[in-house]
């Protein structure tokens, strides 16, 4: 007998979101996930991460729709593991940004993600990479350059990220977009491109609409991706800027912050 759960879209970040601290999704969320599905619903994964550091998470999740990769870079259909679409960076804007960006800050430690199901994170000298994730270190900022990328990541050795996101976006901001995706993870990404890009492309594969959709994050990165879904709904643990322009604020996602809210729509 059907519930009637009001959306048929539910839009999930990963880290900080969908995934606890330790990296795995509770059973009780796999639980309300599923029931939503079973109600009709489609469920999106909408991440950072480009797809080589999500791919893993959705195996063990035995999760086979569609994903939004990379900030909105990559729509991956993860039952084929299959990349759909992608999005690289302009490698000679890039470059133009951080010369800019370096001109009113100083130097900064870089980071890069190459376009590609199998695309290498590349780490340069002083960059603080979080977590256990695969990378691959470079010390010739040439390399930087020689293939294709998705995204570049700064830090900065005094500014914080808040600093960091506002000074580069100022110096650069005509030249890419410039996101904050989490503790450490400030983001050059193509100009325009952002979550909610990737989540149109994907909902229009699937014939579904954004006014059908409920999402859920914790940091700036997915304002874009809220001010597009008809409800958004941030953790507890969210940055104070998502949580000004939420819809709702659920439990953390240590305390089953999306499961909260979809157990309450289904009623």
């Amino acid at each position: 007998m059907s519930t009637g759960f009001p959306y048929k879209l539910i839009a999930t970040d990963l880290d900080g979101t969908l995934l606890r601290s330790d990296e795995s999704v509770s059973q009780r969320t796999r639980d309300a996930l599923a029931a939503a599905t079973a109600e009709g619903a489609a469920h999106i994964v909408v991440t950072g991460r480009a797809v080589p550091w999500t791919r893993h998470v959705l195996d063990d999740l035995g999760y086979e729709g569609l994903a939004v990769c990379g900030q909105g870079a990559q729509v991956y259909d993860a039952g084929e593991h299959r990349l759909l679409t992608s999005v690289t960076l302009d490698r000679q804007l890039a470059g133009v940004a951080l010369a800019k960006i370096e001109a009113e800050v100083g130097p900064l430690f870089l980071a890069a993600s190459r376009d590609g199901l199998d695309g290498d994170v590349l780490v340069g000298p002083g960059y603080a990479l979080t977590g256990t994730l695969p990378s691959t270190p470079f010390t010739d900022a040439s390399d930087l350059w020689s293939a294709p990328l998705n995204k570049i990541y700064i830090q900065h050795p005094e500014l914080s990220d808040d600093e960091l996101a506002k000074a580069a976006h100022k110096a650069a901001g005509g030249f890419v977009t410039v996101a904050m995706a989490g503790e450490g993870i400030v983001e050059l990404l193509p100009l325009g491109l952002s979550k909610a890009t990737g989540l149109s492309l994907a909902a229009r594969r699937l014939g579904l609409k954004a006014a059908e959709t409920i999402a859920f994050g914790d940091m700036p990165n997915d304002i874009p991706m809220f001010a597009w879904a008809a409800h958004g709904v941030a953790m507890a643990n969210a940055h104070v800027e998502l949580r000004a322009v939420a819809d709702e604020v659920t439990s953390s996602n240590e305390e089953d912050g999306i499961a909260v809210v979809l157990e309450g729509l289904l009623g």
